[in-house]
């Protein structure tokens, strides 16, 4: 069977390319499922600024929901692709077995887990008393789509590995338009408001679910869907090499938390419930750059592990480098884009004068460093598809944990809104570090699997 992209044949920069740009719309078009709800949400009559607050609470959450679905399906996908490129097609089924198995557990599990402790969770993470209803009403039924949620997720994953990136990509945006028609009608001929919003949501979620299982279980895919096979083993090298993207996505929303928290604790209530507003707008903003950066490094994984899987290290180096120009090149337009058209994105959500004005400022600071945040992706991401976790957990790691320090310290000195320069401090220190690394065991770690293919 001929499959869109052959991983180990066809041009790299080509490669690149056909891999990146699908998975940079699919990452866009999931970056929509909370901007939309946030921009219909923001303009509800009379409740809207409070009522993006409470679902800016929730989206770190929901994000961390989502991760779990990454930690199977990247984990997974990238130990199936290493087996692709060996030519192992027995134990790449038994891979996607395996890790069909979990996401359904996982999702079982996370579903409960979280309706029993959805509300001390928003709590902690920054509800006021004012803004709690609307965030327990919109996280409620969004926790009761999460199998759906992380089922499409994470075997989306396994579409991409096996060459067919523009089927993942129709995947998503076919949860995407449903959820976009369906928004207006929940939240405004309904009537339903926040809870309108996450209903439209859940219904997206499941569409895209059924999409991709439907392909998985067809005979379109080299390795389909299959049940058996079984083994402990599989599943932990599944959980081990989905760990450290995973960690990254769950320390990304963990850093949101601390950031609200931290805006609500020292704004009080003057000021806490609208910088977190700012704070809901200015991360939506900012999911449109890292989302698709996402879709370029994390998109290009699966050539990256096939080629190390058939031992072919140079196209390795060559595919880093043009996965590499790729970021640049997008980090500068929408750095550029950042200093002239935020006020029009801001608007979607406000056109309260304060807000907008606070929240233009706040973007144009959170993009500051999204240049070189560019090497941190693109170089992490590459030595997780290189099976590398542990330096690339420690490098993303480095990078949340500075954002945390500069969160905490910054409004110590300097008044609440001056926390935003945590994340461009955070990102410009990470990607020199993360480069410096990078540059300095790459090299030793190929020629190492090089003498793995001589002996």
């Amino acid at each position: 069977m001929r499959v869109q992209n052959d991983l180990g044949q066809d041009s790299v920069p080509a490669l690149v390319l056909r891999l990146a740009i699908p998975a940079m719309i699919s990452q866009f078009v999931n970056v929509l499922y909370s901007i939309i709800d946030r921009m219909y949400i923001g303009n509800i009559e009379g409740i809207g600024d409070l009522a993006l607050a409470g679902v800016g609470v929730c989206g770190p959450v929901v994000n961390l929901l989502s991760s779990f679905g990454t930690l199977i399906g990247l984990g997974g996908s990238i130990f199936m692709a290493m087996k692709l490129g060996e030519k192992n097609m027995a134990k790449a089924k038994q891979i996607l077995s395996n890790s069909f198995l979990t996401l359904v557990i996982f999702s079982l599990v996370l579903t409960i887990v979280f309706l029993l402790l959805k509300e001390k969770l928003l709590l902690w993470f920054g509800a006021s008393q004012i803004t709690m209803p609307y965030a327990n009403t919109y996280l409620t039924i969004y926790t009761v789509g999460t199998f759906f949620a992380l089922m499409s997720i994470g075997l989306n994953y396994f579409i991409t590995c096996q060459g067919f990136a523009t089927v993942s990509m129709a995947a998503t945006l076919t949860g995407a338009v449903i959820n976009i028609l369906l928004d207006p009608v929940f939240i405004f001929l309904f009537r339903m408001g926040v809870a309108g919003a996450a209903t439209a949501t859940v219904i997206a979620q499941f569409a895209s679910f059924a999409f991709v299982l439907y392909f998985l279980r067809s005979r379109r895919v080299p390795v389909p869907i299959s049940l058996g096979g079984y083994e402990a083993s599989i599943i932990r090298r599944i959980l081990a090499l989905g760990l450290s993207p995973f960690l990254i996505m769950a320390s990304d929303n963990i850093i949101l938390i601390v950031l609200n928290s931290v805006l609500q604790y020292h704004g009080g209530s003057a000021e806490g419930d609208t910088l977190i507003t700012c704070a809901t707008i200015v991360q939506s903003y900012t999911l449109l750059i890292t989302g698709p950066m996402l879709g370029i490094s994390g998109g290009t994984q699966a050539l990256i592990s096939y080629n190390y899987g058939a031992k072919n290290t140079m196209r390795i180096k060559k595919a880093e480098k043009y996965i590499l120009l790729l970021c640049l090149a997008f980090t500068t337009v929408m750095f550029l884009a950042s200093r002239i058209l935020p006020q029009y994105f801001v608007h979607l959500f406000t056109r309260d004068a304060g807000l907008v004005k606070l929240s233009v400022w706040g973007i144009q600071v959170f993009t500051l460093a999204v240049i070189p945040l560019s090497f941190q992706y693109v170089l992490v991401d590459g030595l997780t598809a290189l099976g590398c976790c542990k330096v690339s957990l420690s490098l993303s790691l480095f990078r949340k944990l500075s954002f945390v320090a500069f969160t905490l310290l910054i409004p110590m000195f300097f008044a609440p809104r001056y926390t935003f320069f945590a994340e461009p401090m955070a990102d410009l220190i990470c990607s020199i570090v993360t480069t410096i690394v990078y540059f300095s065991i790459i090299n030793k770690y190929l020629r190492k699997r090089e003498m793995e293919e001589v002996g």
